[in-house]
């Protein structure tokens, strides 16, 4: 397992989301609806509507 190092912030986002959706994709959601630059080292948690898939995106 890889492990990040103490400084890595996590964000869970409570939304559901596509799970279609593809790495670029999701990029562009973190940048549009959370304002946030996923290009920071942050990881980001995001869930499917039924819960049952989580996508990271680090």
């Amino acid at each position: 397992m890889i492990f990040p190092s103490n400084r890595v912030r996590i964000m869970v986002a409570t939304k559901p989301i596509d799970r279609r959706k593809g790495h670029d994709g999701l990029a562009a959601m973190v940048k549009n609806e959370l304002r946030m630059d996923p290009f920071t080292g942050t990881i980001f948690v995001l869930r499917a509507r039924k819960a049952d898939c989580l996508k990271l995106l680090y």
